[in-house]
């Protein structure tokens, strides 16, 4: 069993903030009114003050088409070896604006733009999120698991979690 908090404004965006700067890649999924939806694993680059995703794509992608045609899309964050949790559903939108290229320019992204900041096939999507929801727990992964262990053992339910959605 688990707390319940609900988060918005700063304290969501803090909470998002550290949870994406935490976990990084998540499933980047497209087309989420049609089954099977689309899903990739792609690295946040950053979140900004406003709650704001962003990430780097080819503009020739699959993904990069199916934003055009159905901005939907729904971002799903996990790290089990510390039992966070994180699913934003948002409005993607692409940016085309070389002062963000720089502003988010990694070393990393050459391996996916060769000619660095200057590839012509790099684009910028922005993600604005329309809510949130995760899971967290309460002290860390060793007293989860010791809690969850006196749980199992004494039969009766243990509190190690928090969830609650994020409104930005």
């Amino acid at each position: 069993m688990g707390n319940t908090k609900n988060l918005s404004d700063n304290e969501g965006i803090e909470k998002l903030k550290d949870l994406v700067d935490d976990i990084k890649t998540c499933l980047f999924c497209t087309n989420i009114t049609d089954i099977p939806f689309k899903a990739r694993p792609m690295a946040t680059l950053d979140v900004d003050d406003e709650g704001n995703l962003w990430f780097f794509s080819n503009k020739a992608s699959d993904k990069n088409d199916e934003m055009k045609n159905n901005d939907a899309v729904q971002l799903v964050y996990a790290k089990n070896s510390s039992n966070e949790f994180l699913v934003v559903n948002g409005k993607a939108e692409l940016v085309n604006s070389k002062e963000k290229i720089d502003e988010l320019w990694t070393s990393m992204a050459k391996a996916w733009f060769p000619e660095g900041k200057d590839d012509p096939n790099i684009s910028v999507i922005k993600i604005i999120p329309k809510d949130a929801h995760y899971w967290d727990t309460i002290n860390g992964k060793v007293i989860t698991l010791f809690k969850i262990a006196t749980a199992v053992i004494t039969g009766n339910p243990s509190d190690v979690g928090v969830e609650g959605k994020i409104s930005v």
